[in-house]
């Protein structure tokens, strides 16, 4: 890894570090790992993190976190907002700062913190100035985005440490997840299909979702939660859900981030395309299957070495960058493929496995 450092400074006793990254909840969520990082390193420092009030409800989850910094979403338009996060930041007085997001107003805010070490992404990952008010640049090496996340923690000597995402679940959201599912008439194993994404050229074909539903009923009886996060996504959720027949999916009610980690947690398999729900399930340990288009599969797939993902770019699809068109490619026997050697995993012991499945080369079992 090469790294570029300017501040040239002795490292001073290190009492309060503060993290920032604004939004959103996908980046937010892959940078977790770094507290408990930072809290294994420096028991007794203070750790707070700067956020947007639309993305702070999963940080409360997070146990080595003391303190959550929260702003409007989209401050700093004024010059009155930079005036009152300034004297915010100043009165949290951090010694270090790290800049997750590797932006302009991220490392504004870092700067206007009055730190002394201001960490932050150099190369490519420091973009729109980013790099000239952070003033300890490390250019990560590592494929995945939660490892290059990591790498801003060796300026400290923090490196090779096991990652964790230390979100816990209180008894309200157990309580939630519990009385939705129960609701749902979700009582033993299923699966969840998160159809939305955070970019709209980023959705599978809900004919193809439908698709995936029904073999997991049929093959595995497996009823599948089809999970959704705004408005557009709930439509799609909805076109998903008629195209199944045979109640062989249920759409899930509107549910808070926490409600969704918690109904993650007791799931059997998730299958979805980028989007915070899958990043976010991946982060409590659920076992995640990924649909990626022209996003990196190195880089952004769901965390974890038994999580899965599907991406067609290759052969005379390489060089094509169009994530409709590589969505598209995805097609449902692939998807089922992978789902097949998924449960067959998870399910462990073969006597389970032809219990659990109604078919066996298209015979049916006992």
């Amino acid at each position: 890894m090469q790294e570029k450092i300017r501040y040239e400074g002795k490292i001073p006793r290190i009492r309060r570090i503060l993290i920032i990254c604004f939004a959103d909840v996908v980046n937010i969520v892959q940078g977790l790992p770094i507290v408990p990082a930072i809290r294994l390193r420096f028991p007794h420092v203070e750790i707070a993190w700067l956020v947007e009030e639309a993305n702070a409800p999963l940080l409360n989850r997070l146990i080595s976190l003391d303190r959550l910094i929260i702003v409007k979403d989209r401050c700093l338009h004024s010059w009155g907002e930079i005036g009152e996060l300034r004297r915010r930041l100043r009165a949290f007085a951090p010694d270090v700062t790290i800049d997750l997001q590797g932006r302009f107003r991220s490392a504004f805010s870092a700067w206007i913190s009055g730190s002394n070490i201001r960490i932050g992404f150099g190369g490519n990952d420091g973009r729109e100035g980013s790099r000239w008010l952070n003033n300890c640049l490390v250019t990560p090496d590592a494929e995945h985005i939660v490892e290059r996340n990591m790498q801003l923690l060796q300026h400290f000597g923090i490196c090779g440490s096991s990652i964790s995402f230390d979100l816990f679940e209180n008894e309200i959201d157990r309580y939630c997840a519990e009385l939705i599912l129960s609701r749902c008439g979700l009582h033993g194993n299923f699966a969840i299909m998160c159809v939305g994404a955070d970019v709209e050229s980023r959705l599978w074909r809900e004919e193809r979702y439908a698709g995936v539903a029904e073999y997991l009923a049929e093959q595995w009886n497996l009823p599948s939660f089809v999970v959704w996060g705004n408005g557009c996504e709930q439509k799609f959720a909805e076109r998903v859900l008629s195209g199944v027949a045979g109640g062989a999916a249920i759409i899930a009610p509107a549910v808070t981030v926490n409600e969704f980690a918690a109904i993650a947690r007791r799931s059997t398999l998730v299958v979805g395309s980028e989007s915070v729900q899958l990043h976010v399930a991946a982060a409590v340990g659920a076992r995640c299957l990924g649909l990626l288009g022209a996003t990196d599969m190195k880089r952004n797939a769901p965390y974890g070495e038994k999580n899965c993902s599907i991406q067609k770019a290759n052969g005379s699809l390489r060089s094509n960058r169009n994530d409709r068109i590589l969505m598209d490619a995805i097609d449902t026997t692939s998807v089922c493929d992978v789902c097949d050697r998924m449960l067959a995993e998870i399910l462990e012991s073969p006597q389970i496995i032809t219990n659990f499945k109604k078919t066996t080369n298209g015979q049916k079992v006992a």
